[in-house]
């Protein structure tokens, strides 16, 4: 009974120190295989003092424990067996996690390396911005600059627009003035000549009533203002005008040489000479001040006669003295 009751306590001892063992394996997740076979050892020793308490012991003693000794070690084996299994599959798991801490240590650090790549792309950014901004004030400070220089030439051109308009202006006045002199230079320039007769050689007259005579030979007609179809100068401007008749006749003593000189149907002067024989000749004229339009002309006066042929005897001439 002695020997029994030892190896029960022997037994409950081993069994206490082997899960106590167990715990602490599995409270300090081991992982070098010296610890299984620290276990197996001293399985042996617990096997070994069973054995030799079994020897001790009285055989009838013997036969009465050896069963359950046998069950409690095979327990014991079965216990020890899925401890083992539970150790490879901690040791699995520890290195399946140290694994994975590796890798997640390496992508840590990746993740790092990627951090400080972007950190340092952010801050070549940042510079890159701060340079744009610096650039892009910059040319807005060229461009207040430009938009001031524009404005300037803008307003010269407008100051030139004006001054050229003005001189257009004046351009254009000036050459309506100088068109305008041109015409009145035209207009001062009137003179005129012409005789009677144009070929052969006549006595025009005596006639009862005073006629315009018709100084159909034009000799000159500057500016065009004596029609010699009808005898008549119209005036073409505002002025002062001279105006001369020479006459040619011949002889007689009933028929003087005779003409009278006409404004707007107004007796001016005559011009008058009579001999009975032989040629006699007169002339006569005046300074008329005339407005645009007033006409000049000479008529025979009644019963009165005068001569002409290509050597232009009797002539009607007049031109301008000068504007009013």
């Amino acid at each position: 009974m002695k020997t029994s009751g030892a190896l029960l306590v022997l037994l409950c001892c081993c069994l206490a120190e082997t899960q106590l063992r167990g715990e602490t394996i599995s409270e300090n997740d081991i992982t070098h295989q010296g610890h299984s076979g620290e276990a197996e050892n001293r399985e042996n020793e617990v096997m070994g003092a069973a054995e030799r308490t079994e020897a001790a012991a009285p055989a009838s003693t013997q036969q009465t424990c050896q069963p359950d000794i046998h069950a409690v070690l095979r327990e014991m084996s079965a216990l020890m067996a899925e401890q083992r299994v539970e150790l490879r599959y901690t040791k699995t798991q520890m290195e399946a996690m140290e694994t994975r801490q590796k890798a997640s240590e390496n992508k840590a650090e990746t993740v790092e390396t990627r951090l400080r790549a972007s950190e340092n792309k952010a801050e070549t950014l940042e510079t890159r911005l701060r340079a744009s901004e610096k650039t892009v004030e910059e040319q807005r400070v060229d461009l207040r600059q430009t938009d001031a220089r524009l404005t300037a030439s803008e307003r010269l051109v407008e100051r030139l627009q004006s001054e050229n308009e003005a001189q257009t202006v004046n351009l254009n006045l000036t050459v309506s003035q100088v068109e305008e002199l041109r015409r009145e230079r035209e207009k001062r320039r009137v003179s005129f000549s012409a005789s009677l007769v144009t070929s052969g050689a006549e006595n025009i007259g005596p006639w009862s009533t005073a006629t315009t005579l018709v100084f159909r030979n034009v000799i000159s007609n500057i500016g065009n203002d004596y029609n010699p179809n009808t005898g008549v100068f119209t005036a073409p401007v505002r002025g002062v005008y001279h105006f001369v008749v020479f006459i040619h006749g011949s002889g007689n003593a009933n028929i003087p040489t005779a003409v009278t000189l006409h404004k707007n149907g107004e007796h001016v002067v005559i011009a008058w000479s009579h001999l009975t024989s032989g040629f006699s000749g007169s002339s006569n004229g005046a300074s008329l001040p005339l407005e645009v339009g007033d006409v000049v002309y000479v008529k025979l006066r009644v019963n009165a006669w005068v001569y002409d042929n290509t050597e232009r005897y009797t002539t009607f001439s007049g031109h301008l003295l000068f504007l009013m």
